[in-house]
C-alpha cells in the first residue's frame, strides 16, 4: 500500500468524510479515492478555517482535517492554525513538506520546525511504515486533553513509499480524566456557603458536552451563569439565572453580578487575560475546573483547582453538594435581580435595536435577524471587529453549538470558513456568518468556494465602507488620507461568484430580505444579503 493510501484508510477508520483541502497534496487524490469527500479552497486560510469550524459544532467528535501543499501552502495557512491553536480547537494538518534531503536547507518552509508555537503536537513522518504510529499520535493528542491543532508534515519525495500490508492501525481512544477528591469536597463547602456566587463557564463545557450537569448545577444552588465567547450557548441564555455571554461587550448584568460576587466558579475555562475577554474582579476567591493544569494561576490566582474533564467535575461537584442540599434553592431573588438588570440594558439599548435610520443601524438588522430565524435551529458565528461586538451581547442563544464565539485572536474573514464547516457537519442547521466589509476582503472569494462545493449558508454583511471600529484612533489619517475608508457592492460579486446576492437599504426591507435568504438556502444557493449600514461605533461595554 502506498503512503498516501494508507493515510487516507486511516482517515476513514478514524470516522473522517471531509477533507479541506487546497492542491497539491497527493492525499487530496487518495482520500476521494477512499470516498472522503474533498472539499477545495480559493485559500489556505479558508480551509483551515473550516475545518476548525468541523471540529467545533462536533464537540471534537468529529476531527476537522486540512492539507495543502509545501512551500507556498503550508506558509499560507499559519494564520488559520495560529486561530486554532488560541482557540484550543482540534484539527489535524496535513502539510505536505519539501523532500528529505532538503528540508532544513533555507530559504524552504520547513512545517515541522515552524509551525510548532502554535501546534498541540507535531511530527514529520521520516518512514513510511511508522505511519500507522505517527497517525495513532496525532489522533490520540487531537481526542484526548484540551484541544488543539496537531500537525503531520509529509516530505514530498515519500509518496511512492511502501506501507507493509495489512495496514496495523485501529481507531484510537479517547479518556477521561477527573478531579482531586479532596479538591472537590472544598470547593463543593465554597459553593454551598458562598452568599453571591457566580458560574463563569468556558467552551471547555462544549467539548466535554456537560450542558446538563451545568444547569442541574446552577439550578440546584440557584448560581447565575455568565459564558465567556466561546462558551456561549453553553447555558440558555433564555433562562432566569443566564447574566448572558462575556466579551469586549455584555449585557449590563455580567460586570455587576462579578463586580458583587464572593466566590466565582470557572468551568471549563482558561481565565486567559484578554481584551475580548471580561476582567475578572480582584479579591474574589476563584474555584478554576480546567482540563489543562497549565491554565491554573496563569492570569487569575485561584483557590482551588478542578483538573479534569468538566463533565466529570460537575458530576463529582453534584454528588457532594446532593449530601447537604436535596432541593432546589429558592431562585427568585437572584432571577429578580437578573431580570432586572437585563430590562433596565435592554431599555437603554432598544433604540438601536429598533432604529429606523437610513442607513441602517446594524444592531437593527441583528436584532431583525435574530427575530426572523429559528434560533435553537441555527448555528451562527460573528467575524472580528464589529460584527462581534455588537451581536454577541443581543443574540439570545438556547441550544448548546448553536452559536461559535470567538475572540482570543480576532482575525479578519475566520467566520466565512466556519459557517460552511459549519452546515458540512449539520447540513440541516441553517448556517450564518456576520460580517463587515473589512472582513470580506479577506477572504471573500471563498464565497465561491460555497457556491462550487454546494455548501448554502447564509452570508449576513454589513456594510458601512469604512473600518468603524477604527474611527476614533485614527482620526488624522482618516481625515487626511481616507485611511479607514473602504468601499464594494458585494451583493454583485456574490451574484458573480453564482450565488444570491441582495443588496438592502431600508428597515422595513430586512427581515423580507431574510426570509428570501432562507429559502435560496433551502435550495441549496449560498447567500450573501448586504445591509448598508451607518458608521455605528458605540458598543455595550462594561459600565455603559
Amino acid at each position: 500500500m502506498k503512503l498516501g493510501n494508507a493515510i487516507a484508510e486511516i482517515l476513514k477508520r478514524e470516522g473522517i468524510e471531509i477533507l479541506c483541502a487546497y492542491p497539491l497534496n497527493h492525499i487530496i487524490e487518495c482520500a476521494a479515492a477512499a470516498d472522503i469527500r474533498p472539499v477545495i479552497v480559493r485559500q489556505e486560510r479558508t480551509g483551515l478555517h473550516m475545518a476548525d469550524g468541523i471540529s467545533r459544532v462536533t464537540s471534537g467528535r468529529t476531527i476537522g482535517v486540512f492539507c495543502m501543499q509545501n512551500g507556498p501552502g503550508a506558509e499560507n495557512s499559519f494564520g488559520g492554525i495560529a486561530q486554532c491553536y488560541a482557540e484550543s480547537v482540534p484539527v489535524l494538518v496535513l502539510p505536505m513538506g519539501e523532500p528529505r534531503r532538503l528540508a532544513h536547507i533555507a530559504p524552504n518552509f520547513n512545517a515541522t520546525e515552524s509551525m510548532r508555537s502554535v501546534a498541540k503536537s507535531i511530527e514529520p513522518v521520516i518512514l513510511a511504515a511508522e505511519i500507522s504510529n505517527i497517525l495513532r499520535r496525532a489522533f490520540t493528542a487531537l481526542r484526548n486533553g484540551r484541544g488543539g491543532p496537531v500537525v503531520v508534515e509529509i516530505p514530498s519525495d515519500m509518496w511512492q513509499e511502501e506501507v507493509p500490508e495489512p495496514l496495523d492501525y485501529v481507531p484510537v481512544l479517547s479518556t477521561r480524566c477527573g478531579p482531586d477528591p479532596i479538591h472537590v469536597k472544598e470547593a463543593a463547602q465554597l459553593l454551598l456557603a458562598a452568599r453571591r456566587p457566580v458560574i463563569y463557564a468556558g467552551q471547555g463545557v462544549h467539548y466535554a458536552r456537560a450542558w446538563p450537569q451545568l444547569r442541574r448545577l446552577a439550578e440546584r444552588l440557584a448560581i447565575p451563569v455568565v459564558t465567556s465567547i466561546a462558551g456561549k450557548s453553553a447555558f440558555p441564555e433564555t433562562h432566569p439565572l443566564s447574566l448572558g455571554s462575556s466579551s469586549l461587550t455584555m449585557p449590563h448584568a455580567v460586570p455587576q453580578f462579578l463586580a458583587k460576587a464572593d466566590v466565582i466558579f470557572g468551568v471549563g475555562c482558561s481565565f486567559t487575560e484578554s481584551p475580548f475577554a471580561v476582567a475578572m474582579p480582584k479579591g474574589k476567591t476563584f474555584i478554576h475546573a480546567t482540563l489543562d493544569p497549565a491554565h491554573l494561576n496563569k492570569d487569575v490566582r485561584v483557590q482551588i483547582g478542578l483538573i479534569g474533564d468538566v463533565g466529570l467535575t460537575l458530576d463529582a461537584i453534584l454528588a457532594e453538594i446532593g449530601r447537604f442540599v436535596k432541593t432546589e434553592r429558592d431562585a427568585s431573588a437572584v432571577a429578580g435581580e437578573i431580570a432586572s438588570s437585563h430590562k433596565e440594558w435592554m431599555a437603554r439599548w432598544k433604540p438601536k435595536l429598533t432604529s429606523n435610520d437610513v442607513p441602517l443601524n446594524p444592531y437593527r438588522v441583528i436584532w431583525d435577524l435574530f427575530n426572523a430565524v429559528d434560533a435553537a435551529n441555527t448555528i451562527i458565528t460573528h467575524d472580528a471587529g464589529s460584527p462581534r461586538d455588537q451581536m454577541s451581547p443581543f443574540w439570545k442563544s438556547t441550544e448548546p453549538l448553536s452559536y461559535i464565539g470567538w475572540g482570543k485572536i480576532t482575525q479578519l474573514g475566520y467566520g466565512l470558513g466556519l459557517a460552511m464547516g459549519a452546515k458540512l457537519a449539520k447540513p440541516d442547521k441553517l448556517c450564518i456568518n456576520v460580517w463587515g466589509d473589512a472582513a470580506i476582503g479577506f477572504t471573500g472569494m471563498d464565497f465561491e468556494t460555497a457556491v462550487r462545493e454546494r455548501i448554502p449558508i447564509l452570508s449576513i454583511l454589513l456594510n458601512n465602507s469604512s473600518m468603524a471600529i477604527e474611527l476614533s484612533r485614527m482620526k488624522i489619517s482618516t481625515e487626511k488620507y481616507r485611511s479607514t475608508d473602504i468601499s464594494g457592492r458585494y451583493a454583485e460579486i456574490a451574484r458573480a461568484l453564482g450565488g444570491y446576492g441582495e443588496r438592502v437599504t431600508g428597515p422595513g426591507d430586512i427581515i423580507p430580505a431574510i426570509k428570501r435568504g432562507i429559502q435560496k438556502t433551502k435550495e441549496g444557493v449560498p447567500v450573501l444579503l448586504e445591509f448598508i449600514t451607518s458608521k455605528e461605533t458605540e458598543r455595550s461595554l462594561p459600565g455603559a
